[in-house]
């Protein structure tokens, strides 16, 4: 049955890398790149300032980059257990797809759809009840992480099981944030 799904990721890797074209390739290498976000990160900062304070914005940020470096560490250790060759790297598979990069890391699972997810999570109950508009987040981490898809660097499971274990740590985060505001800023 595992050897089934296999397949079944392989060949929907393929079919949905293939509908790819010229003329959107450029941009699918602009919105993998990390950078190329900063805009967005620069205006959920100005957020979480603006609804948040500066006190409680510095003590965000600070957690952000340890969700960031969790979940970054967590993905390289999952990596490492599953040792699953990136579509790239599979010989089986290589010559089918449309690649651009060539990462030689292990694909399972993707850090760009971990990472984004937790942050987008952690991000949207920090907002929701200050920014109404914050819901549409969720369209960051659901093109960063197709963006590997496109570019023949990930498989769909891959995605999927980022995007599913970005949801817990952004959750998690969340809750451990929640309780240390409530003990240290609501006195």
């Amino acid at each position: 049955m595992f050897e089934k799904l296999i397949e079944l990721d392989k060949k929907a890797l393929i079919y949905l890398n293939g509908l790819g074209t010229e003329q959107w390739d450029s941009f699918w290498l602009f919105v993998t790149k990390q950078h190329n976000w900063i805009p967005l990160f620069v205006l959920l900062l100005f957020l979480i300032f603006k609804y948040l304070g500066w006190k409680k914005g510095v003590f965000i940020l600070f957690f952000l980059a340890i969700l960031i470096a969790f979940s970054d560490q967590f993905t390289n250790m999952i990596r490492r257990i599953f040792e699953r060759l990136r579509p790239n790297n599979d010989p089986e598979i290589s010559n089918a797809l449309r690649t651009f990069i060539r990462p030689q890391s292990f694909s399972f699972t993707s850090g760009h759809a971990t990472t984004s997810t937790a942050v987008t999570v952690f991000i949207i109950f920090l907002l929701k009840k200050h920014f109404k508009y914050i819901l549409w987040l969720v369209i960051f981490p659901i093109v960063f992480a197709y963006s590997r898809l496109y570019l023949g660097v990930h498989f769909p499971i891959d995605i999927f099981t980022g995007a599913c274990i970005g949801t817990l740590i952004g959750v998690t985060f969340y809750k451990l944030f929640f309780f240390l505001e409530k003990k240290y800023f609501n006195n």
